[in-house]
């Protein structure tokens, strides 16, 4: 019946794709026999035959597109219709991609026919590959066919370990590389660009096509040389810093990155899911922030801290007592309060080791958390603060809050003001403007010392509470340094956001750095949105296909090994408490080392490493530690982990992108043996890890060590484990193992990864907003930056600032302020009250202004000539623009930062945040309008040193690039909004309100798609 339904709907989605390519494969192979009679010479006369059938398939559209770009340039007739040449552009452009992509689809099987043969010719050949010499023993086989037309075709391809990926990509690349435009190839790490972008190059260089690697050290000038190769290499936040400075130049010498054409993205998984939870920042000083008080508040939180850790000593000692005398549900209470109080507590975990005690908590939890967590306050009211662990929150509580204040008499310490109500009072004292107006200044500082206050504290408690050194975090010379959670890897330079790593820095007691404002951010996701033809590969993307579809519209295809798999699996090894795993572990890895069996130990993060690593020593047992600080040592040590006997220990994701290639008596012994200290909180990282063994048919095996005090089972696992465990008896050191408890903790694991996706979803809709008019500031500053004729332009800002104008003075029939306005601004005098006979519309009254200043600016040009309006034009464009750009994003930043709360009050904090965001938009597009047309219509240089003074582009030391934590924005006040997210708790209680549908907008309202331009000229003239 089964084998019947397979051949009735194809089988697995992966079978069919799989199928579909199979032709294309035959075909490659066909070619690859053919080529094997061509000279050296002959052969690389193909590439020059694909390169010829390219341009003759674009010639045509290129024809246009420079004839539609000419009279862009030249064209100042008043009957061209500058509009909609600019919309055939946009057209011709997308043209001239399909065609390209035809042609490329046409020549596909050739081309991977001739690298498939230069492969060949390559064989024994000795290369130099980061330092390291390397014989050439590659020839794309049957599958990594198959990989490389899925990559050619913009999908993922998933490929086992093992199965050759970095050659893999030489296919596409090659292909792609052809048609000039550049291909960028993505990876995780610098070492991992520079040591494919050499170990491929003799592919390309044979054919001539130029290959170049981005490094982090690189200036502008070097990085520029690279970018304009036929293939780049690089990692995924130069590529994204890259654009983001390119956005802040002042000079088109000074940028760097070509079209963002064709890119193909390792490790694809790592990149764009586990990394896209956090944006790329590109910051900048702001001048004297010594007046931080997290050195100040320290001491405070400290005690604080203390007195809860003291109060949940209590409160367990007085349940372990209740538990004895057998009043449980007392005891459960007691329990539930010391978990909000401090989750991580040695003896709450010793408790939480008998598994009844586990269930007891959690049927305590339900109760009080029913009913809109009603009675939710009854628990966390005896404490000084409350952490909820899986949401990632602290909240101070009104005992926390009297405590931390310096005495009796400043009971307001953390009482914010409430200005609304106070200004009222204010109204009432008879007090003259100026007593006023300082009344109200002293009232804002007092609200904004409080808030900073507030803030700071929080930031503080999230930082003790949430935040362990070791394993978040580590301390280099003197320095906060982030741990990846998912690669365990150092990443330099990056910074936890909204003021939570100088909580960090003073809790370490290292220099508290000052703090930064924005420059330019971008999401990975909508980075690498901006490419026209997107894809990727890994091992393990399957799991994640749903998000990758939704966000990338990126299809997963999974690609058949070379050879079977014949790994073998074991079942986890479940115990009661972390120090029985870690004793039954070292029996397993002392067991192994006798029978010459090279072990790897996977860990979730440097504290547990180091735990193992200490347990080792103790026995005598050597081992290699890899902590993945070194990303070069990184790949030599984990190259070497197939070593007879060999016991290496590794974050689960150390070495990734390095083959594991098994000693002399290794397949004899039984393979290499993966051993996970615990299951990751993504079953990506289990099976990632899991795939280092096993590949190519080699012999191996794996295996996960699990306690019930992991940070995943504590957090997510299910009643159904502890409630076997008591019902069998577990003693202390005992293991269960069956397939059951495996289920349970993949259920456990994808309620994570549903609460992260969420997470990820709902950055990329916040982004959304910020994207829309990224776009919109980008595209006029590079039309400034290097456009030919920017009278266009300004032209667009005329007519904008003139239905303002007519919108705000016309019913109202203030007609002389408009005078004097239009006066000041646009230098040209027009008496509409004379006029005001024939105006019959606002729209008339619009069309008067901007004729008379269409007039001046003629003139002007005339005087001036064409050249030096130009540049008039230009550098006032960039100098309003960087200005109002950069106060945008800090107001935008400042926003965002407290936007979160606003769930409190019944909303949602996104539809918020796009209200104001929008609204900050627009008065913003208006003043940069207004501004730029004050210098352009105002000055009145006699000669070019008289222009406007050309920006400063900041200096790059200067800035600081950051992949930060995506903290706040509505994830931890709209909890209810994420999938699997517990439900709201104390300080959410209440129903949210309906979400209304806005009327449609008026003609000369601005446009809700965010462009900037009136309703009635965007999409109200559809």
């Amino acid at each position: 019946m089964l084998n019947f339904i397979t051949r009735l709907f194809g089988g697995r989605k992966s079978d069919r794709d799989v199928r579909l390519l199979e032709p294309f494969v035959a075909e490659i192979n066909e070619f690859f026999e053919e080529y094997q009679s061509l000279t050296d010479e002959e052969l690389r006369g193909k590439t020059q035959e694909f390169k010829d059938l390219i341009k003759e398939r674009s010639r045509e559209i290129e024809e246009q597109l420079e004839a539609v770009r000419e009279s862009l340039r030249s064209d100042d007739s008043p009957d061209f219709d500058r509009e909609a040449a600019h919309d055939q552009l946009k057209q011709l452009e997308k043209d001239l991609h399909t065609a390209s992509q035809d042609a490329l689809d046409e020549i596909m099987t050739q081309a991977f026919a001739v690298v498939k043969e230069t492969c060949r010719r390559l064989l024994g050949k000795e290369f130099v590959v980061a330092d390291h010499k390397m014989i050439w023993d590659m020839v794309p086989f049957d599958v990594q066919l198959i990989g490389g037309i899925v990559l050619h075709q913009g999908k993922i391809s998933e490929m086992a370990t093992g199965e050759g990926k970095t050659l893999v990509a030489t296919l596409p690349i090659y292909l792609n590389a052809l048609a000039g435009k550049g291909v960028h190839i993505v990876t995780v790490n610098d070492y991992l660009a520079k040591r494919d972008s050499e170990w491929n190059a003799p592919v390309f260089e044979f054919h001539g096509l130029t290959v170049g690697c981005i490094q982090n050290w690189m200036d502008s000038q070097e990085r520029r040389v690279i970018y304009a190769k036929d293939i780049t290499y690089g990692t995924n936040n130069e590529f994204g810093f890259d654009y983001l400075r390119d956005n802040m130049v002042v000079d088109p010498e000074d940028l760097v990155q070509r079209e963002h054409n064709f890119a193909i993205v390792d490790e694809v998984d790592s990149v764009l899911i586990d990394e896209a939870r956090t944006p790329l920042i590109i910051s900048g000083p702001i001048g004297d922030t010594g007046d931080h008080k997290f050195d100040e508040m320290r001491p405070r939180v400290d005690r604080l801290v203390n007195a809860q850790s003291a109060l949940v000593a209590k409160i367990l000692a007085d349940a372990e007592r209740l538990l004895a005398e057998g009043k449980r549900e007392e005891a459960g209470v007691l329990i539930y309060r010391g978990q909000r109080g401090l989750p991580k507590n040695k003896k709450l975990l010793k408790i939480f080791s008998e598994p009844e005690n586990k269930s007891l908590s959690q049927k305590t939890e339900n109760v009080y958390r029913s009913d809109n967590a009603r009675r939710m306050p009854e628990i966390i009211e005896e404490l000084f603060f409350a952490i909820e662990e899986n949401n990632h929150t602290v909240d101070l509580t009104e005992k926390g809050r009297e405590f931390l204040a310096p005495s009796k008499d400043d009971a307001d310490f953390f009482v914010l003001p409430d200005l609304g109500s106070e200004y009222a009072l204010l109204d009432g004292k008879g007090l003259s403007p100026e007593e006023m107006q300082r009344e109200k200044d002293r009232l804002q500082k007092v609200y904004s010392e409080r808030s900073d206050r507030i803030h700071t504290v929080h930031q503080l408690l999230k930082a003790y509470c949430l935040y362990e050194k070791d394993v978040e975090y580590v301390v280099q010379d003197g320095k906060i340094m982030i741990v990846d959670t998912f690669t365990g890897r150092i990443l330099p330079g990056r910074r936890y956001s909204e003021g939570l790593h100088q909580a960090i820095e003073a809790k370490e007691n290292v220099k508290v750095e000052g703090d930064t404002q924005t420059l330019a951010t971008i999401t990975l996701q909508n980075y690498f949105r901006l490419y026209k033809k997107l894809a990727g590969m890994t091992g393990t993307a399957e799991t994640e296909a749903g998000e990758f579809y939704e966000i990338y519209k990126l299809d997963v295809v999974v690609c058949p090994t070379n050879k079977p798999i014949v790994r073998n699996d074991h079942e986890d090894q479940v115990y009661k408490t972390k120090r029985e795993k870690y004793n039954a572990l070292i029996d397993l890895l002392e067991e192994r080392r006798e029978k010459r069996q090279p072990v790897l130990v996977g860990t979730t993060n440097v504290e547990v490493s180091e735990t193992i690593s200490r347990m080792l020593k103790r026995k005598g047992v050597p081992h290699n530690v890899l902590n993945a600080k070194q990303h070069a040592r990184e790949a030599e040590i984990v190259a070497n982990a197939g070593l007879p006997g060999a016991i290496t220990i590794a974050t689960n994701m150390a070495g990734r992108g390095t083959d594991i290639k098994l000693g002399p008596g290794v397949r004899e012994a039984g393979g290499l043996m993966i051993v996970g200290t615990e299951r990751h909180e993504a079953r990506r990282i289990d099976r990632q890890l899991r795939g280092r063994s096993g590949r190519q048919g080699d012999p191996g095996e794996s295996i996960f060590f699990i306690s019930l005090e992991d940070d995943l089972m504590r957090m997510f696992g299910s009643e159904r484990i502890s409630k076997t465990m008591t019902r069998f008896g577990v003693e202390e050191g005992e293991v269960i193992s069956h397939s059951l408890i495996t289920k349970s903790v993949e259920r456990a694991q994808k309620k994570v990864e549903e609460n992260n996706f969420g997470i990820r979803k709902r950055l990329l809709e916040y982004d959304d907003v910020m994207n829309q008019q990224r776009t919109v500031v980008y595209a006029r500053r590079r039309q400034a930056l290097v456009g030919e004729n920017l009278k266009d332009e300004v032209a667009d800002m005329l007519d904008q600032y003139c239905d303002d104008l007519s919108e705000r003075h016309y019913d109202e029939g203030t007609f002389e302020e408009l005078r004097e306005e239009v006066r000041r601004t646009l230098v040209v005098d027009v008496d509409f009250r004379k006029e005001a006979p024939s105006l019959g519309t606002q729209d008339a009254l619009a069309a008067l202004i901007k004729k008379n200043a269409l007039e001046f600016m003629a003139r002007k040009e005339k005087d001036l000539g064409a050249h030096m309006m130009q540049q008039l034009m230009r550098m006032a464009m960039l100098q309003v623009i960087d200005i109002r750009w950069k106060e945008h994003l800090r107001e935008m930043d400042d926003m965002k930062e407290g936007i979160h709360l606003r769930s409190y009050g019944q909303k949602d904090p996104l539809i918020e945040y796009k209200k104001e965001a929008f609204g900050l938009f627009i008065q913003m597009v208006g003043q940069i309008n207004e501004e730029v047309l004050g210098m352009v219509f105002r000055l009145y240089p006699v000669q070019e040193q008289q222009i406007p003074r050309r920006p400063v582009a900041p200096r790059i030391s200067d800035l600081v690039t950051s992949h930060k934590e995506s903290a706040g924005m509505g994830y931890q006040g709209d909890r209810g909004a994420i999938p699997g997210a517990e439900a709201p708790d104390e300080a959410e209680a209440g129903r949210r309100m309906p979400v209304r549908k806005e009327k449609e907008p008026n003609r000369n309202d601005p446009c809700p798609c965010g462009s900037g331009k009136k309703y009635k000229k965007c999409h109200g003239a559809l």
